[in-house]
């Protein structure tokens, strides 16, 4: 018997929105205080991947999603299960488009002042 795992399922899996925005990844999980546990939300952002890193790397990793992020947004980006029309192995698709959930600064700060800055990066 094979057994899977929501890690398996979810962990660094692609987020899309509705219309097939590009949103980020999976980078953790919020999981209930049930017996057994349940999948609550998905969690986004440098402030989830940091700590799933572990090390010197993530604590850095964690400490800029913290900088860059406004204050008025929460930390890590979190994505109710009820917003998950369904998921792959290769992808998780959203039922909402991609301005009706949280901002993720960071993703964008790294979009406009680094990634748009490569040759080639605007196509």
């Amino acid at each position: 018997m094979d057994v899977v795992t929501a890690n398996d399922l979810l962990w660094d899996r692609q987020i899309f929105d509705r219309d097939g925005v590009e949103l980020g990844k999976v980078d953790d999980l919020e999981l209930s205080e049930d017996d057994p546990p349940v999948v609550t939300a998905l969690l986004c952002g440098p402030t989830a991947l940091g700590p799933r890193i572990g090390d010197r790397i993530g604590t850095w990793w964690a400490a800029v999603g913290r900088r860059l992020r406004p204050r008025d947004d929460p930390y890590p980006v979190r994505i109710p299960m009820d917003l998950v029309c369904r998921f792959d192995r290769r992808e998780v698709r959203l039922r909402v488009r991609a301005d009706e959930l949280p901002a993720d600064r960071f993703r964008q700060w790294t979009r406009r002042h680094v990634v748009e800055r490569i040759p080639g990066s605007r196509r």
